[in-house]
């Protein structure tokens, strides 16, 4: 594991996740949840994708751990879509 891939860098490009929540409500619960974590500045959902995503942004470095472990408390899962290697 990596930096990168372990942890959200803070700015606007953010990390995106996946998530199995499929109505609004539930993505907006999901929203206010990773807006508990310390560090969160702004979740942007795209519920026009499947599954759902929805892409965190932060003002400092925070572990992806947290962010899931907060989602994770709504009965949801949040999933970071990762990078791999060519």
């Amino acid at each position: 594991m990596s930096l990168i891939s372990e942890n959200v860098i803070p700015g606007n490009h953010g990390k995106v996740f996946e998530t199995n929540a499929k109505q609004l409500e539930d993505l907006e619960l999901i929203k206010n949840a990773a807006l508990r974590v310390d560090g969160v500045e702004n979740v942007i959902i795209d519920a026009d994708t499947y599954p759902k995503q929805f892409t965190v942004q932060t003002s400092k470095l925070v572990e992806v751990i947290t962010i899931e472990n907060e989602i994770n408390k709504t009965g949801f899962h949040a999933i970071p879509k990762s990078i791999f290697p060519l």
